[in-house]
């Protein structure tokens, strides 16, 4: 699965990134002497993470795969892809990506339209492929800086600055004004796709965890802290990252406009 998934929990999404703007004000930004400097709390924080995966994410989506065939699950991927695409697009802009804007906006209409609501990926079989930008990128991309690795609860693996991306990233979703403005039934609507983009990313990443647990072994936690970073970093960068040793002491405002 090669979309970026943000679970759309849009008063969760705010309550959290409130908290860790809060929690910015106390810990140093890009301190290469302490580049972790909440890992108490991202520990704990993980192995809830972890515990709630094991007891409640994992069965349902093994659920999900049971009862799905290929075809379903494909068609529900790209559906949430597809949404997806317009937060892309306005991310493109807004990181001056205009002929790749002009192709992530290009995808949505084709795939809206041919590809009924996004069900079917024709865009990609016309050669448009699937990008990955989101609101935590664009900050970056305008030089603001990470600041420390933070694990947060039910999203995971996040720094300050990608945690505000998400408030970022629920503006960008439809399906946020679905729940604001839709009433008691928008609501509904909005909470069960959102569990079923859940359930279907989960799905998705399934075979690639048994490679985490058994490469990470007593290090699990750096393992994801440095895979993490260092992946955000490369999508800041369009797969050019300067040469620093740690991707949390990099002037992130390098090569910039």
């Amino acid at each position: 699965m090669n979309r970026h998934n943000t679970i759309k929990f849009p008063l969760l999404t705010w309550i959290i990134a409130t908290t860790a703007l809060t929690a910015c004000a106390t810990a140093p930004l890009n301190d290469a002497g302490e580049n972790d400097p909440w890992q108490g709390w991202n520990k704990s924080t993980q192995s809830f993470n972890d515990s709630f995966d094991k007891h409640v994410l994992k069965p349902v989506a093994v659920g999900y795969l049971h009862v799905t065939n290929d075809a379903v699950d494909d068609g529900v991927t790209n559906f949430f892809s597809n949404i997806n695409d317009i937060g892309v697009t306005i991310n493109d802009l807004l990181q001056l990506k205009l002929l790749q804007g002009g192709m992530d906006s290009s995808r949505f209409i084709i795939n809206t339209t041919v590809g009924i609501a996004g069900i079917f990926d024709w865009a990609g079989k016309l050669n448009l492929p699937k990008h990955n930008e989101d609101f935590g990128q664009t900050l970056g991309f305008w030089g603001v800086l990470s600041g420390p690795y933070l694990v947060l609860p039910f999203f995971g693996a996040s720094t300050p600055r990608d945690t505000v991306g998400l408030i970022g990233d629920a503006f960008m979703d439809p399906l946020t004004y679905v729940s604001i403005f839709g009433g008691f039934v928008g609501s509904a609507v909005t909470a069960g796709t959102s569990a079923l983009d859940v359930t279907d990313y989960r799905a998705g990443v399934m075979s690639t965890e048994k490679v985490i647990d058994e490469a990470t072994n007593d290090d699990r936690y750096d393992f994801i802290k440095d895979s993490y970073l260092q992946h955000r970093e490369y999508l800041i960068y369009d797969g050019n990252p300067p040469d620093e040793k740690d991707p949390l002491d990099s002037d992130e405002s390098g090569n910039r406009p």
